[in-house]
C-alpha cells in the first residue's frame, strides 16, 4: 500500500472514531421534549438556566440544562423520558470531604486544582471531577467518591 493510501486510512479511521464520540448541539429551551421541559421546570426553580444542549450516545439523545444554583453551577443530564441521569454540580473546595482533597490533589500532581464537580448517578455520588491547571495546560481529572482512583472515568 502506499504512502498515500495509509494516509487516507488514517484520516478515515479518525473521521469514524470521531464521529463515534458523543457530540453535544445547543438548542433552545422550546425544542425539548416535554417531558425533558416538565423536569427542567421542577429541578430550576430559583436557579438561573444558562443553555441547553442534546447529544447523542449510542443511539439515544439525552438533554442536558446547565444553570447556576446559589452561586454555583449544576448541569443536569436527562433522557428523552426527562429521567436524570446524571447530575454535575460544582463544590467548593471546603466542602470536599478530606481524603477527596487528598485523592484529587494527588492526581492532580504539580498542577493547579481548579473548580471541583461532583458527579452523581442514581442519585449517588459516584465520583468527583476537577479541573487542573499544569504548565499552562488545562486537563480534568476525576477520582471516586472516596478519593482513590477510579477503574474507568464516569
Amino acid at each position: 500500500m502506499s504512502i498515500r493510501g495509509v494516509s487516507i486510512l488514517t484520516v478515515v479511521a479518525v473521521l469514524a472514531a470521531t464521529s463515534m464520540v458523543a457530540q453535544e448541539k445547543k438548542i433552545k429551551r422550546s425544542d425539548l421534549p416535554p417531558a425533558v421541559e416538565k423536569t427542567v421546570a421542577a429541578q430550576s426553580a430559583g436557579a438561573a438556566v444558562k443553555g441547553f444542549s442534546a447529544e447523542e450516545e449510542k443511539g439515544q439523545t439525552y438533554y442536558e440544562a446547565e444553570m447556576v444554583v446559589n452561586g454555583h453551577s449544576k448541569d443536569l443530564l436527562m433522557d428523552a423520558n426527562g429521567v436524570i441521569v446524571e447530575v454535575e454540580e460544582e463544590v467548593a473546595m471546603s466542602a470536599l470531604p478530606a481524603d477527596v482533597k487528598v485523592g484529587l490533589q494527588a492526581k492532580a500532581g504539580e498542577g493547579k486544582l481548579g473548580k471541583v464537580e461532583s458527579i452523581t448517578k442514581k442519585g449517588k455520588i459516584v465520583a468527583y471531577e476537577a479541573k487542573v491547571i499544569k504548565d499552562g495546560k488545562k486537563s480534568e481529572i476525576q477520582v471516586g467518591p472516596d478519593g482513590k482512583p477510579l477503574d474507568h472515568e464516569e
